[in-house]
């Protein structure tokens, strides 16, 4: 699976939310200048962030974002869900059950089940804080997501 430039901004844009969670609702202009991002592409992110619930809006003078649960609620699973869809590396995994036709004869099938199982276990392990936490020296510009 390749994670998709939408995905990669998605998770700077709630890291950063993150990092200022203390500041309130923070504009989307101030997340992409600190994060060298585009407003108009994180406007483009911000509709499916919206619709996983992984975002809070608050319109107005004093309006922005702000993360909709604790940084160590949010797994860089949900956001990659949220923004990629399905973290599956076949089709045949996207819905459970199984309804492939060759499910059962499928030679290769565990490879792709053990794989699924272990990127979804590693990518829902990794939380915003953890990221936050393993880049606190960091002044949070200069990392790579």
């Amino acid at each position: 699976m390749k994670i998709s430039t939408k995905g990669r901004y998605a998770l700077r844009m709630l890291y950063d939310l993150a990092l200022h969670q203390d500041e309130g609702f923070v504009s989307l202009k101030d997340v992409a200048e600190r994060q060298s991002i585009s407003k108009k592409y994180l406007e483009q992110i911000v509709p499916l962030l919206n619709k996983s619930g992984l975002l809070r809006t608050n319109r107005g003078n004093k309006g922005g974002y702000s993360l909709s649960r604790k940084p160590e609620d949010i797994s860089v699973g949900d956001v990659l869900r949220a923004t990629e869809g399905s973290i599956a590396p076949v089709s045949c995994l996207e819905f459970e059950p199984n309804v492939c036709p060759r499910v059962h004869e499928c030679a290769t099938l565990y490879v792709w089940e053990g794989l699924y199982k272990a990127m979804t276990e590693y990518l829902d392990g990794v939380s915003l804080k953890e990221i936050v936490e393993k880049n606190s020296g960091d002044n949070g510009n200069d990392y790579c997501i």
